[in-house]
Order: structure tokens, then C-alpha cells, then sequence
């Protein structure tokens, strides 16, 4: 296009003149010439702009050029002034170098002079750090180099050991955390002392005057609280974490003090403190954390400019770094959830012994001796004080030489501070060494008083261990305090120090008891007082906490096939046990087996008296007198225990009047004695006087009793209204009501049932909080009462701030009658109907009403369920009695039938129990009863009545006459008054010596640490499930107990299927048992997480019980077999693997050992099934088939040389109640302390029904009775197996059932 030229687009130029040359007119032609057209159109345009444009572009070309040439001649001339400026410049700097040199010389001079002045100074100054510091410098290289072990240490510390004790503590940090370092080959120090490590003295003299308990556990917790980057979560049953807390943050406290998650505006307060950098406190955690403060506690902080804010619940708030929030529950052993642990740091602040003992005895001094506690604090204070001087001004020195950059001997303050501080430091180390002198002086006296600081020490956490046992036993640090300043009150002056110290022990030991054992129930008081008694021995090292253990646990842990045959035969199967555990674990008595055997006319002469526990121990008696009274006293009742377990009890309480003192570091001190074993009881009177506006009393029911009678006739004594409100859905309202008019006008309020109203039992705590403030405007006069049954979510907090008292119905028939005719029936009542049948009748219902009741006692021999027979329903019975003989005469059907069927028997459930209250019923109200000879002793007493007594009727007009008759009825009623043989006072022995053990096993601190021998805990339990691994039963394979079966005749028999079920379900257990101990050793080696299953699996091993998860399935469902203890369980598995494994080998045993029946139900299905078949040809069906059982004379199973030729022989079985006459052949009294007799071989097989009914075996002159067949003791439906109709020859039926008979399958 640059080439063409004019001359061309001269020759185009009438082409383009043309119109039709456009590109819409060649378009038409083709594509090609609408381009061709446009492309010569552009070119002559483009000639004519190029005309004008290329003169120009020539003109730029020379411009350029020239402009090159200017710039190279300006180069040249810059470069020769650069040059010339550079000459000058290092004249300049020669010039300023030797002025500044010469300045500096004489400077130098100047310099040199004062500072030879100042070393000598420094010199002089530091001489006396001189030492200890060469010291320093060369240790610092070896702890720069141990740095990196001690901070690890130190963080996981801080970090993990906030939720646990003391020891284990000492244990992660000092042998976990050191062994884990250490095969890391990571420096460390080898006695590291994380207190000083991690924080200085003066600041725990400060923590120490702020209320923080001096303790080395509690000076840990305020390092855990104030080191932590976590948000910490205070473990304070005692409150002690509050009060500190509340002291230490005083500065920082909002003015609304203290905050709960309940609290309406907590979210206000909560924004508030984040907001000012306030320290927020929440009081009454429980187990689970408002969701609200997650992002507080995760410190979700948002940064926007220079300010911060965290998110609550969508509302982005102010946060400030100085906010602190403190969280504080009072549960003692609360369970948090994982997520919630992980979001703060939790710190364990229970009180400890040590602790406690440390606390209190110096409220022992400052009641006693309040000038020397009031020196000791000022010295405390000084040497705090002191000590932080001291601190501060060595930190002031080193800082100063620390942070001096430049020579030392230029800083002339340096040399001011050194000299001030020199003399500071000499003056402060004359006063620390005089306040350590004084300090010696002042804990010598001190001393003389720890006794009783110890003994409150031990009482207060037999407290705290009786809350294990009961929810509702709970007391507070506060209350018990409270206590052990009134004992000091009244304990007897003494101008000697011991003496007076002694004086206060015996005092506070019997103050603290009564004031804790109102609150406890009738079962447990016993067990309290007994572990106080042991607590003391062992604090006082009198014990071992072995010997303890056996008391406990007995020979639970052993098997009678693993230990050596008996040999003698009046000592039962678990007295044998116990005699080897006590051999074992016990020295002195490591020859009692044999000597059982050499002297066993004398043991058995012991073993058989009515009173062994005051009778003397054969061939022991010297060696008890050579032993301390109190240990010998001991080692009797051990004996006691292991031989004849049904009188423990009765020897406790001997124990406990015989233990007056104890000598301890040569001194006697006060123990129990006899006033701790009488009976006691508190008048609501004293109750009242106890009682102030703001401390409730909160009644803990019981069946059969109620307090509301004796609070309204104590008011009105009193003169003063009582309003009464039965908690419920709805009465909330009613209750606030009640309680806002009585403060105000001081009347008094009863709150019943309190269980049922647990929303307000919070508020209630609140409320209460409230009134004891002064300017709350309550009346002095106002009283609360509380009466409320146990339950667990009742808040600790109110019960830790009332008063507590159990209210439980009287114990005997003596009581049970006073209590009838006082309650109910009144002189009024007799004068109704003026007849003497009323009268008899009406005695004779009473004493029925108090039999039922006093039957209770016994367990299952007494009732197979406990039902709550209360004063309602003998009321309900007498006033149909009333009006029966008022309207018509006396049915005796028809008052038998009401009673029995309708009043009472409207609330049993068992029919077996229903049979036995008509028993009672035809027994005593019959027409026999109106008879002047009639009375409720049995005709031919197995034991002689108490004092010769005759429970008879005597027809008084007057209810006076009725008391005091009542009157001289026996403290104690034998058994065969309700019906029950003598031995059935052993049954209730043992049921109460069980309670006994089980409760304070209870109490016993499941912690690691040495109990046996030098064993710890995890060690004992790992060698028993070491034991048990070895003799566990190999797995049954399905595919050959499959197999032995089909050669049996497969799965069409009966029994067969029967066979396949059990053989299933013993495997189930077996896989159970064996996965439980391979994880339980797996988790005490650390190999697996410890969870909460394995936790209690632990603790059941160690103490010989068995594990819930060999019992139950996850559904509750029982998934083997109930035993009272690891032993006789263990030993029950090997013999049912035993019988079922023979029976695969060899075919069906001869006889059955029915216990070792999973479901000895479908055995007897499966054995009627089988008659039912064999009798096809005569048209028996399976609904019309009934079991027959008979005894044979056959005594063992070993004695079986052939099956029956139709059903079955069964052993195994006990008669429970009575016995097995073999040679009348029929059930006869069982012998004195028997309580369980074996019944020989039963033969099981089945008849028609009508075959039954015409069945006139000899069964005896009266019939035989139909005694129920039970799987377990526990009478219920669920254990029932069938109903054995047996002879009796010489009692009517009715007498075996108000005997309570049965066949068991297992005495235990």
C-alpha cells in the first residue's frame, strides 16, 4: 500500500466516481468483489492521508537526533561535577575525624577517673551476692539444660491433674510424666517441686490470707485456678474454692456479687463483666453447663479495630482481657460430659484430712487460745509481707543489671539502689529469722490441740462418707463447724492442756454423733457409728485398712473348690471361706483351720452358743489378753463374723460400748462406749429449740410414718398457726403464698411430700438464702418444715443448710399397739359399739395390723413383697367391722373376706402373700377368737416366751387399761408370735448384718493406693482376673454341641431343645466373663480408656462381688444367675459347665442339679412336654398336664444309679422355713440355727389334672401343703418355678405358711 502513487489513483479515480462502485452493488456480484471494491476504496483514501501524515514523520526523525546529542554533552558535565564534590567531601569528614578524636581523648580522661571511684563502689556493694551468685551462674547452665523436661512436667500439670487428688497427682507428674520423659531421653530434674516452680512464696501467703487453706493439695488449686488459660470449673462440696475466690477477686467483684446459671439476668451479668473486665463467679453448678457461655468459654473473641468481642447467642458483646470467669459446683462427685471438661480447666477443691485437720485446728486455738492465734496470724502476715520484700528487691537489683546495656560502672542509680537494697535485705533476713523463731514457739503450743483437730478431722469425713450411702445425708462444712464450736462449748473446763483437750474429744465425739444420727434411718446408724470407730483406729494406726477389708468382704473372693476340704461339718460353706480369708490375711490366725479341727468340740461348743460374741474364744483367750484391749476386742469380732455371721451385729455394738479409749503418742483419748449404743431419741421440743428462721427441718419419710400430727400439736402447744402444703403439680404457687404471709406474720409452714415438688425445692434454696439477710424483713418467729422421701436430684445446697431428722414408724408390736391405740383408736372409738366382741375384735385387728407390719423385717420369709400396710388401711378395716355389727351379725366369712381380700388385700399383688393374710385371717379372727382362753402364743412353742408372756386379748372398757396392758408386752417379740420359726430371727440377723457390710462397703474409697500387703488397689484386682483367666471354661463350639445333641435325638425331644438353649446362654456368660477380664487388665495396664463399665468392673473384683455387666444385659435383662459375692458366682459357672458339658459327653445325668438352670422354668416345661408325648396314645394334651413332685429317700445325686422311668430326679433344693423329715416323710421344724435344710431327691414328673384332683397319696391328716419352688431367696413371680403339694403329718398346711415355707433352688 506504501507504493502507490498518484499516478494510480489517477487511473481509479473514475471508478470511484462512479455510485454503483460500493460494496451493496458488488455485493450482488459475489462476495469477492464487495471485498475487492472496498479494499480500492480504502487504498485511495489511505494515499491521500499519507500525503499529509509522511512530511511530518521526517521532521520527528531529526528532532530525535538532535535531542541525542544534547544528552550526551550534559553526561559529561555532570560526571566532572560529581567528581569535584567527592574532593571536597573527604576534606570534610578528615576535618570532623580529628576533631572528634580529640574530644574523645579528653572525654576518656574525664571517664576513666569517676569510674575507678564507681567500681570501687559496685565492688564493695556486690560483695556479699558474690558467692551466690558463682553458684548460680554455674547451675544455670545445668537448669537452662533441664528447662525443657521441668516445663513439660509443669504443663501437663497445669493442664491434666486440675480433677484428681493428691496421690494421683504425685503420681502422673512424679512416676508417669518422669518414666514417659525419661525413656525419651529428655532432661529433667529428678525432685522437681512444681509449687515452687510455678509460683512464688510471697504469692501464696497472699492466696493463704485470702482464705485459701494452707495445704499443699490447695495451694496446687490456686496455681491450677490462676495459671490456667482455660476457664476454671471448681469442684467445692466444703464451699472453701468460693471463699477464696471471693476474697481473691474482691477488687474485681461486680456489685451484684456472685451469679447462677438459674439466675433470670444471668446473661445480663455475664455481658456486664466481659464488658469491664469484672470477675464473674457462678455459683450452684450442676452436671451440665449453660450452652450459652461455649463461646466464652472457647474464648471465641472477634477482633473489630482495636476492640473485642465475643458472640452470645447471636449478640456480639464487649470483651475485655482482664474478664475472668469462675465456675463453682457443689456436687461432690459430679459427672461432666467430655465436651464440657474440655472447654475449662476443672479443679478437684475438696477438702482433705490433712487439710481439714490443719483448718481446724486453728479454730481450735482461737476459741482456746485466741491471743496465740492471733500472734500467729500477725507473724504470717510479717513473714509474708517480709518475704515479698525480700523478692522484690532482688528482682529490682537483677533487673537493674539485667536491663543496663552499657557499663556498669556508668549507672550511678545502679549504685544508690545496690547499697539501699544491701541494707533492706539485712534488716528483712533479722526479721524472717526472729518470725521463724516465733513461729517454732507458737506451733509447740499449737501442737497440744491437734488431737482434737484430728478427731474432727476423722468425724467429718465419716460424714461425707454417709453420703454415699444416702442422697439425703448430706451435711454441710458450715453445719458440721458449727457443731464442733458448740462442743468446745460444753465441754467441761480444765486449767491442763491435756486434760481440757480430752475433755473437748469426748464432747465433739458424742455432740457430732447425735446431730448427724437424728438424720440417719434406722438401718444405717449402726453402720455410722462403726465407721467412725474404724476410721479412728486407722487414722491412729490401731488398724490396717487389710483388716478392715475383711471384715467387709469375708471369703468372698474364694471358692469352696479351690480351697481345702472341710473339716468339720457344723460350720457352713461360707464360715469355711471366711475362716481361710482370715487365715490368709491375718497372722495371729494363720492356724485357725487347724485348730478348728484339733479342738473342734470346743469351736462346736462355741459355734452353738445363743451368745458366742460374750462367750470366750477357745485356746484364744491369751492371746487376745496380750493384745491392746481395743485390738483384741477387734480380733473377737472378726472371729464372730467369719463363724457366726448372724450375730455381727449384736457384736459391733458389743465392739463399739467396749471401745472407751485408744492411747495415741502415749495419751488416752475418748473413743464410744456405752451411751453410743443406747437408744436415743430427739423430742421435737429440742428439735425447736434447734431451730432458727432461716434453717429448715426437712423430715426424711418412711412407710407407715408421718410428722404432720406432731408438728400441728407442737403448734398448738406453741400457740402458733401452721399452714400445711402437699407439694404437687401446680402448688408451687400455693407454697410461695404460704411462706411470704408466715414471714411476715411468724407462723409456721410444713411443705409435705417435697419429692413431688422439686422445681421449688430450688427456688426454696434461693428464698431461704434470702431471709438470712438482715434487712430481708423475716419474722424471727417464722419456722419451715420440710418432710420429703429420698431423692436423688433434691438440691445439696438446701439440704445442706437444714436440719435433718428421720421419721420412722415404731419397731415391734409393743410399739405397733401404743401407736394403734393413740393414733386411732381413742375411748370414744371402744364406747361405739358396748359389746365385748367389739372390743376383742378391735384388739385383735390392731395386733394383726401390727403383726403384717412387724413381718416386714424379714424379707422375703416374711412377705415376697414389702407392701406398705399403713395406719389407713386398719382404719378402713375397723370401720367396716363398726358398721358391720352394728347392721347385721357377725359373719366371720364375711369379716375374713373383707380383710383379707378387700382392705388389706386390695394392695397385695403376690398370690401367695394373698394366702398368707388369709391365713392370718382364719387364724386369729375366727370364733375361737372370742373365747376366754384364746391368745396368739402358738400351742407348742418351739422356743420359750420372753419372760413367759401370753399374747392374749383382755377385754378392757377403758383405753387406759389397754395401755398398760400394752405395756408389758416384750421389748423384743420372738418370731413364733407372727407365725415365723425362731430360726427366722437368724434370717433377719443376716439380712441386717448384710445391710451392715454392704453399707459400708459403700463408703469405702475406691482411689488407688496400698490396701493388702503392700498391693495397691489395680494390683489386687489384676492378679484376681489373672486368677479367673486361668480356670475360665473353654467356648462351647456350636457345631459340636450341635452334633452331641443330634446323637441325643436331635431337637425333636424336649430337653434336647431345652439343652441347646442353656448350652447358649452359658456361652454368652462365658464370652462375657472372659471379654471383661481381658479388658479389665487392659485398662489397669493403660492400654485401653478406662469407661465407666470397667470402672465399676474394677471396683466389684476388688470388692469380691460380681460385676453388673456378668448379671445384667444393657437392657436390665439378667443375662446368668444373682450371687452374693464374686466367689460363690465364679465357682456356680464351673459347676454349670460342669453338668452341661457331662451332659453333651455322656447323655442326660440321672439327676439334675436344677440351680444350675438358667430357666429352671422351661425345664419343667420341657419335662412336661416329654410325659405329655409319651402319653399321645392316651390323648394328653399339654393344657391339661399338671407337674406331681415327690421327695424320695435318695439324700445325694451321687446316690442316683438310674434315671426314673418317667420324669425326672432334681437336687439342689433347700427348704427355707421348716424341714425334711426322711423318716416320717414329711415336713417337720427345722433345727435350731438351721435356717436352710437340703431336701433330699425330688422325682418331678406330670399327671392330668383330673389324675391330680383324685390323687389321695399320703400326704397326712391334714392335707399336704403346697410349698412354691423358687429359683432365688427374692420370692417374686419372676423366680417362681412351679408349686410342689407336699405331706405334713403333724401341722395343719396353715401352720407351714405362716411359717413362710419354701423349696430354693440356692440359699444364697
Amino acid at each position: 500500500k506504501d507504493f502507490i502513487n498518484d499516478e494510480t489513483v489517477e487511473l481509479m479515480a473514475p471508478y470511484l466516481e462512479l455510485d454503483e462502485f460500493n460494496a451493496v452493488v458488488a455485493r450482488n456480484a459475489s462476495r469477492a468483489a464487495e471485498g475487492l471494491c472496498t479494499w480500492c476504496r480504502a487504498m485511495a483514501d489511505y494515499h491521500e492521508a499519507s500525503k499529509i501524515v509522511k512530511p511530518k514523520l521526517e521532521a520527528l526523525r531529526v528532532a530525535e537526533a538532535r535531542l541525542r546529542d544534547a544528552e550526551r554533552d550534559l553526561g559529561r558535565a555532570e560526571m566532572r561535577l560529581r567528581a569535584c564534590q567527592d574532593v571536597l567531601a573527604g576534606l570534610q569528614a578528615d576535618f570532623d575525624k580529628q576533631i572528634a578524636t580529640k574530644r574523645a581523648i579528653e572525654e576518656n580522661a574525664a571517664n576513666t577517673k569517676k569510674r575507678m571511684e564507681q567500681a570501687t563502689a559496685l565492688i564493695s556493694g556486690l560483695a556479699g551476692e558474690r558467692e551466690r551468685w558463682n553458684n548460680d551462674s554455674e547451675e544455670f547452665a545445668n537448669i537452662k539444660t533441664r528447662l525443657v523436661g521441668d516445663v513439660a512436667r509443669a504443663c501437663a500439670f497445669v493442664a491434666y491433674c486440675g480433677p484428681f487428688n493428691q496421690d494421683f497427682r504425685d503420681y502422673l507428674v512424679g512416676v508417669r510424666l518422669f518414666a514417659d520423659l525419661r525413656d525419651r531421653q529428655i532432661p529433667m530434674s529428678h525432685s522437681l517441686d512444681l509449687t515452687s516452680f510455678l509460683v512464688d512464696i510471697g504469692t501464696i501467703g497472699d492466696w493463704n490470707l485470702e482464705g485459701l487453706p494452707t495445704d499443699p493439695l490447695s495451694v496446687q488449686n490456686g496455681i491450677l485456678v490462676t495459671r490456667s488459660s482455660r476457664y476454671p470449673l471448681l469442684i467445692d462440696p466444703q464451699g472453701q474454692a468460693i471463699n477464696w475466690i471471693c476474697n481473691h477477686e474482691e477488687q474485681r467483684m461486680p456489685s451484684f456479687g456472685t451469679t447462677s446459671f438459674n439466675q433470670p439476668r444471668f446473661r445480663e451479668h455475664l455481658e456486664y463483666c466481659m464488658a469491664e473486665g469484672k470477675a464473674c463467679i457462678v455459683t450452684g453448678v450442676e452436671e451440665e453447663l449453660d450452652p450459652m457461655i461455649t463461646s466464652v468459654l472457647e474464648k471465641q473473641v472477634v477482633v473489630k479495630a482495636k476492640a473485642k468481642y465475643i458472640s452470645i447467642s447471636g449478640k456480639m458483646c464487649d470483651f475485655v482481657d482482664d474478664f475472668m470467669l469462675y465456675m463453682c459446683t457443689r456436687l461432690a462427685n459430679p459427672h461432666f460430659s467430655p465436651e464440657d471438661q474440655s472447654k475449662c480447666t476443672i479443679v478437684d477443691f475438696t477438702v482433705t484430712q490433712k487439710g481439714l485437720e490443719e483448718q481446724l485446728l486453728g479454730r481450735v486455738i482461737q476459741k482456746e487460745q485466741r491471743s496465740l492465734e492471733e500472734m500467729l496470724k500477725n507473724v504470717l502476715e510479717d513473714v509474708t509481707g517480709n518475704t515479698k520484700a525480700l523478692i522484690q528487691l532482688d528482682q529490682l537489683l537483677l533487673e537493674r543489671l539485667s536491663e543496663n546495656t552499657g557499663n556498669l560502672l556508668d549507672d550511678e542509680e545502679l549504685i544508690v539502689v545496690l547499697a539501699d537494697t544491701k541494707s533492706k535485705a539485712t534488716d528483712v533476713k533479722e526479721k524472717l529469722n526472729a518470725a521463724a523463731d516465733m513461729r517454732k514457739n507458737i506451733n509447740e503450743k499449737r501442737e497440744q490441740y491437734r488431737p482434737v483437730a484430728t478427731r474432727g478431722s476423722v468425724l467429718y469425713f465419716s460424714i461425707v462418707d454417709m453420703s454415699n450411702v444416702n442422697c439425703m445425708y448430706q451435711t454441710s462444712l458450715d453445719q458440721f463447724q458449727m457443731q464442733f464450736d458448740k462442743s468446745m462449748d460444753i465441754a467441761e473446763k480444765a486449767s491442763l492442756p491435756s486434760k481440757r483437750v480430752t475433755n473437748i474429744i469426748e464432747s465433739m465425739t458424742y455432740v457430732v454423733y447425735r446431730y448427724i444420727n437424728r438424720g440417719l434411718y434406722e438401718r444405717d446408724k449402726t453402720s455410722f457409728k462403726l465407721i467412725i470407730l474404724f476410721k479412728l483406729l486407722l487414722t491412729a494406726g490401731k488398724l490396717d485398712p487389710k483388716c478392715v477389708s475383711l471384715f467387709l468382704r469375708g471369703g468372698g473372693a474364694l471358692n469352696i473348690n479351690q480351697v481345702p476340704s472341710k473339716t468339720v461339718s457344723w460350720a457352713s460353706n461360707e464360715a469355711w471361706l471366711n475362716v481361710h480369708q482370715l487365715a490368709i490375711t491375718m497372722p495371729q490366725f494363720s492356724t485357725l483351720a487347724e485348730d478348728l479341727e484339733r479342738s473342734e468340740n470346743a469351736w462346736s461348743g462355741w459355734y452353738n452358743e445363743n451368745e458366742p460374741e460374750k462367750s470366750p474364744l477357745p485356746g484364744m483367750e491369751s492371746q487376745i489378753a496380750n493384745e491392746e484391749e481395743i485390738i483384741g476386742n477387734f480380733n473377737r469380732l472378726l472371729v464372730v463374723r467369719c463363724l457366726r455371721e448372724d450375730r455381727t451385729l449384736l457384736a459391733v455394738n458389743d465392739f463399739i460400748r467396749k471401745a472407751d479409749f485408744i492411747e495415741v503418742n502415749g495419751a488416752k483419748q475418748p473413743v464410744m462406749g456405752v451411751r453410743y449404743v443406747e437408744p436415743v431419741a430427739d423430742t421435737a421440743d429440742s428439735l425447736l429449740k434447734e431451730m432458727d428462721y432461716y434453717t429448715p427441718i426437712i423430715f426424711l419419710l418412711s412407710a407407715g410414718a408421718d410428722p404432720t400430727d406432731s408438728i400441728e400439736t407442737l403448734a398448738r402447744r406453741k400457740r402458733r398457726g401452721v399452714e400445711c402444703v402437699s407439694m404437687g403439680e401446680g402448688q408451687d404457687v400455693v407454697a410461695q403464698r404460704a411462706i411470704t404471709q408466715a414471714t411476715s406474720v411468724g407462723s409456721w409452714v410444713l411443705l409435705q411430700n417435697c419429692h413431688l415438688g422439686l422445681d421449688f425445692m430450688v427456688t426454696l434454696e434461693d428464698l431461704l438464702v434470702k431471709l438470712k439477710s438482715p434487712d430481708s424483713g423475716c419474722s424471727v418467729d417464722f419456722r419451715l418444715f420440710l418432710t420429703t422421701d429420698p431423692h436423688p436430684q433434691f438440691p445439696i445446697g438446701l439440704l445442706q443448710m437444714s436440719t435433718k431428722v428421720t421419721n420412722e414408724p415404731p419397731k415391734g408390736l409393743k410399739a405397733g399397739l401404743q401407736r394403734s391405740y393413740t393414733v386411732i383408736i381413742d375411748q370414744d372409738r371402744i364406747d361405739r359399739i358396748e359389746t365385748p366382741t367389739w372390743r376383742v375384735l378391735l384388739f385383735a385387728l390392731c395386733f394383726t395390723h401390727s403383726v403384717v407390719q412387724e413381718r416386714r423385717k424379714f424379707g422375703p420369709l416374711g412377705w415376697c413383697v414389702p407392701y406398705e400396710f399403713n395406719d389407713g388401711d386398719l382404719n378402713a378395716t375397723i370401720t367396716f367391722l363398726e358398721k358391720h355389727l352394728e347392721h347385721t351379725t357377725l359373719s366371720w366369712s364375711t369379716l375374713q373376706y373383707m380383710v383379707g381380700e378387700v382392705q388389706y388385700g386390695g394392695r397385695i399383688t403376690d398370690d401367695l402373700d394373698r394366702r398368707l393374710f388369709v391365713a392370718y385371717t382364719e387364724a386369729w379372727l375366727s370364733p375361737v377368737t372370742l373365747t376366754p382362753n384364746f391368745s396368739f402364743n402358738p400351742e407348742n412353742p418351739l422356743s420359750r416366751m420372753p419372760n413367759n408372756f401370753t399374747y392374749k386379748i383382755s377385754d378392757y372398757q377403758e383405753i387406759d387399761d389397754y395401755f398398760s396392758y400394752i405395756q408389758k408386752f416384750p421389748e423384743a417379740d420372738p418370731p413364733e408370735v407372727l407365725g415365723l420359726h425362731p430360726n427366722a430371727d437368724l434370717t433377719f440377723r443376716f439380712k441386717e448384718v448384710n445391710q451392715l457390710l454392704d453399707t459400708i462397703l459403700e463408703t469405702q474409697p475406691k482411689q488407688s493406693g496400698a490396701v493388702s500387703g503392700g498391693k495397691t488397689r489395680e494390683e489386687v484386682v489384676l492378679a484376681k482376673c489373672d486368677e479367673l483367666m486361668g480356670i475360665i471354661p473353654a467356648d462351647y463350639i456350636e457345631d459340636q454341641y450341635e452334633e452331641a445333641i443330634a446323637g441325643m435325638g436331635g431337637y425333636e425331644v424336649p430337653l434336647n431343645i431345652f439343652l441347646f438353649q442353656e448350652v447358649q446362654r452359658l456361652q454368652m456368660a462365658i464370652e462375657k466373663v472372659r471379654n471383661t477380664l481381658v479388658v479389665v487388665m487392659q485398662a489397669i495396664k493403660g492400654e485401653v480408656v478406662v469407661t465407666s463399665e470397667i470402672m465399676d468392673s474394677i471396683n466389684a473384683v476388688f470388692d469380691a462381688r460380681v460385676p453388673k455387666l456378668w448379671l445384667y444385659s444393657p437392657a436390665g435383662d439378667e443375662l446368668s444367675w444373682l450371687a452374693p459375692n464374686l466367689g460363690i458366682w465364679y465357682g456356680s459357672l464351673l459347676m454349670r459347665d460342669e453338668q452341661y458339658r457331662g451332659w453333651l459327653k455322656s447323655g442326660r445325668p440321672h439327676s439334675f442339679w436344677i440351680t444350675g438352670f438358667f430357666n429352671p422354668q422351661g425345664f419343667m416345661t420341657a419335662v412336661q412336654q416329654e410325659i405329655t408325648r409319651a402319653h399321645k396314645h392316651e390323648n394328653w394334651a399339654l393344657d391339661s398336664v399338671v407337674l406331681h413332685a415327690e421327695v424320695t429317700d435318695i439324700d445325694s445325686a451321687d446316690a442316683v444309679r438310674a434315671p426314673p422311668k418317667e420324669g425326672v430326679y432334681v437336687n439342689g433344693l433347700y427348704m427355707d422355713g421348716a424341714a425334711w423329715s426322711s423318716k416320717e416323710n414329711s415336713i417337720t421344724e427345722s433345727m435350731p440355727k438351721k435356717l436352710f435344710a437340703a431336701l433330699p431327691i425330688m422325682l418331678v414328673s406330670a399327671v392330668t389334672k383330673a389324675t391330680k384332683k383324685s390323687m389321695t397319696g399320703d400326704y397326712g391328716p391334714y392335707g399336704g401343703y403346697d410349698c412354691p419352688v423358687y429359683k432365688y431367696p427374692v420370692r417374686t413371680d419372676k423366680y417362681l418355678i412351679f408349686i410342689a403339694h407336699l405331706p405334713s403329718r403333724d401341722r395343719r398346711p396353715l401352720h407351714w405358711i405362716l411359717r413362710g415355707v419354701a423349696l430354693l433352688c440356692t440359699t444364697n
